[in-house]
């Protein structure tokens, strides 16, 4: 379930198909997830068309696939490459557990880093 911030026209989902602008939900997790708050930063921010939303989950692997769910293909590639801070601590542990309130940071490559 999304509460996205900014208003985005024309998005696809992670499977490409063309869809109305999602602003609000899109219920792919259990409503029973924690909310997790979304940061996404720089080059996933413009391909997600917003640099911020709430995702549900209960592992950094199911809030991801919530946040891939409202993705266009270009942001899903983006968000595939990024790396990601749970509570502004590196996380590469795609079962690591999420409680509500927490944060989660979508940090794309950059250049020259």
């Amino acid at each position: 379930m999304h509460a996205r911030t900014g208003t985005p026209s024309g998005t696809a989902d992670a499977a490409g198909t063309a869809g109305a602008a999602r602003t609000t939900d899109a219920a792919t997790t259990s409503r029973d997830a924690p909310a997790i708050a979304v940061q996404l930063f720089a080059g996933a921010a413009a391909e997600y068309r917003a640099d911020t939303t709430t995702v549900h989950g209960t592992t950094l692997q199911e809030a991801l696939e919530d946040l891939l769910s409202a993705a266009s293909p270009q942001a899903a590639q983006v968000i595939g490459r990024s790396s990601f801070l749970v509570n502004a601590i590196a996380c590469t542990d795609r079962g690591r557990e999420l409680a509500e309130g927490d944060r989660l940071d979508v940090l794309p490559p950059f250049a020259g880093g």
